[in-house]
């Protein structure tokens, strides 16, 4: 307005029809075609060839908080992609900060509570959980595409070594 590029009442002419976007946090659901595209942008812009994201991490992407909004996550998408030199990417998410907290975690048993310090015993039971809830959710699957392997992120033989070792049965 100072240089007379723009009129004075120029705000009020463009705010009559505002458009809100909700936060990424608030739209989950997108965030798996959203992290595609930006992962073919950079890849093309670097001339990279590589795979596909895998289930397990749009799942990751999806269990972060995303602070920030879709820049975000383009920016989180091409440092992963620009660090893995063009091979499999993997995902740096930064770890929120609560400013003002004790350093002092509370210790308690039941672990519900991300911020909870678990004993060895509770991370093993939680672990068996999570292994079993996968397991449940590909209906058994283990190896290939949306098997439990790639949902939980670990190489098919480890996980069915886990499977064993825990005395998980269907």
């Amino acid at each position: 307005m100072a240089v007379k590029r723009f009129r004075q009442d120029l705000y009020y002419r463009l705010n009559v029809f505002p458009i809100e976007v909700a936060p990424l946090r608030n739209r989950k659901e997108d965030i798996p075609l959203l992290a595609a595209k930006f992962m073919a942008h950079v890849r093309k812009k670097l001339n990279c060839t590589g795979r596909e994201l895998t289930q397990a991490e749009v799942l990751k992407l999806q269990n972060y908080h995303w602070p920030g909004n879709v820049r975000e996550l383009q920016n989180i998408i091409e440092r992963a992609v620009i660090s893995s030199r063009c091979g499999s990417v993997k995902f740096d998410l930064p770890v929120p900060q609560a400013s003002g907290t004790s350093l002092k975690t509370p210790i308690k048993k039941n672990g519900d509570n991300l911020n909870d310090v678990l004993t060895e015993e509770d991370m093993r039971l939680r672990e068996k959980a999570n292994i079993e809830n996968a397991l449940q959710a590909t209906d058994w699957k283990i190896y290939g595409t949306g098997g439990a392997a790639e949902l939980l992120g670990l190489k098919p033989t480890t996980l069915l070594s886990r499977i064993k070792k825990m005395g998980i049965v269907r």
